[in-house]
């Protein structure tokens, strides 16, 4: 009993373990595994380590060497370390293994999105799609942990001749799999039936990397209560508002936010929750401009999308967010190393991201409502444009309406 109660005391704290590679440097690595431990604290744990090593690839039997493994198994016991969180998606092999040496929990980088995810989901759609997305994680993982299984099906017409115990857990899995996504289609159904019941209101979706301001964004132009946190995947379930600028209303959606590594079976769950970004008519590609690495972010984002729309053709504003967080480092005039992205000004940025986007881009703080009305005034355009080409007939009203604002 009295070991049950530590282990409870210590399930939570938790140290991260990524590799560094010929495609993937020291500080890429690092700055991984300080994303990881942003997901682990989103999670309910508390990273007390990190360990970094450096290889050409992964070990297959256990991720990194044995030196390095006997090196964190000294230190989790030493510390009562109760979860061992790898950066990258990890086998039942290499699972087994490490488990077997650590004596603790081992998750990789998708179980513990897909704990978030579970957390994070509030309605009908939601939860199936992340028990979907679970059920299709551990479908190629499944060992003889899964013995329990048969308990919920009846025996009779379940085990052929000779089946193993783990062939019977693969086939229950595959049912359910099935099952949910019967659901889905369902959902989706209804879910179309909604967007058809919107007429033809222009639709303009917020997307981005997660936590970079999306839904505080929302609150603010729709005038909602949209929950927003400074948690990884705060969102989980879309939302739509519709919101007027001046004489014009549409559609606004807040999405789920997206992220480095995120596994392509997630993606496809979550299909039918991002046809509200397939169908929408203008992005607002929302940006952290404070993050170190937004432009990686950016390639991130695009990349989804493409996956996600079958094209990049869609019109998109270019959002920068928390211009309000943004610190700049100058360089010592006898520094010759390289400059990084602390070292460039907001101005120099504005410039060149301006200069290549022209009017499609604008620097913006949401939570302290810097340079909103810039905002709106780019979304009215892009709104305005879209209304007129399915109501030509309406030009004269905007015409009246300007007008009269001058």
């Amino acid at each position: 009993m009295k070991d049950l109660i530590i282990n409870r005391e210590t399930t939570e704290r938790a140290v991260l373990v990524g590799l560094i590679t010929s495609v993937q440097g020291e500080s890429k690595a690092n700055e991984y595994l300080d994303e990881l431990a942003f997901l682990a604290d989103t999670a309910g744990a508390v990273t007390v380590k990190k360990f970094l090593q450096r290889l050409d690839y992964p070990n297959p039997r256990t991720f990194v060497g044995t030196g390095k493994l006997a090196e964190i198994k000294q230190y989790v016991l030493e510390n009562e370390i109760g979860m061992v969180i790898f950066d990258d998606d990890l086998s039942t092999k290499q699972v087994s293994n490490i488990e077997k040496e650590l004596q603790v929990k081992i998750l990789d980088r998708t179980s513990l999105i897909l704990d978030i995810f579970a957390k994070r989901a509030q309605t009908a759609s939601a939860k199936t799609q992340v028990e979907l997305a679970q059920y299709q994680y551990l479908l190629p993982r499944l060992t003889r942990m899964w013995t329990h299984l048969e308990r919920q099906r009846g025996g009779i017409g379940m085990r052929g001749p000779g089946e193993t115990q783990i062939e019977t857990d693969r086939r229950i899995i595959l049912d359910k799999i099935s099952r949910l996504k019967e659901e889905l289609k369902s959902i989706d159904k209804q879910k179309s039936i909604q967007r058809k019941n919107r007429g033809k209101l222009t639709r303009i979706a917020l997307v981005g990397y997660t936590n970079v301001g999306k839904s505080t964004l929302m609150n603010l132009l729709s005038k909602s209560e949209v929950f927003a946190e400074n948690k990884l995947f705060a969102t989980l379930d879309t939302t739509v508002r519709k919101v007027i600028i001046d004489n014009l209303p549409f559609l606004l959606t807040d999405t789920v936010g997206f992220i480095r590594k995120l596994p392509t079976h997630l993606v496809d769950s979550f299909k039918s929750t991002l046809d509200e970004v397939r169908d929408a008519d203008v992005l607002l590609h929302v940006v952290d401009i404070s993050h170190p690495q937004f432009e990686e972010q950016i390639e991130v984002v695009n990349k989804t999308l493409q996956e996600i729309c079958d094209s990049t053709d869609k019109p998109m504003i270019m959002v920068f967010n928390k211009v309000d967080a943004f610190t700049y480092v100058p360089k010592d005039a006898d520094d010759l190393t390289p400059r990084r992205r602390e070292n460039i000004p907001l101005e120099e940025l504005r410039t060149t991201w301006m200069g290549r986007m022209h009017e499609d881009c604008v620097f913006i703080s949401a939570k302290n409502q810097v340079n909103i009305e810039e905002l709106k005034e780019k979304i009215y355009a892009k709104a305005k444009e879209i209304h007129l080409s399915r109501f030509p007939y309406n030009d004269f009203l905007f015409q009246k309406y300007d007008e009269e604002a001058f």
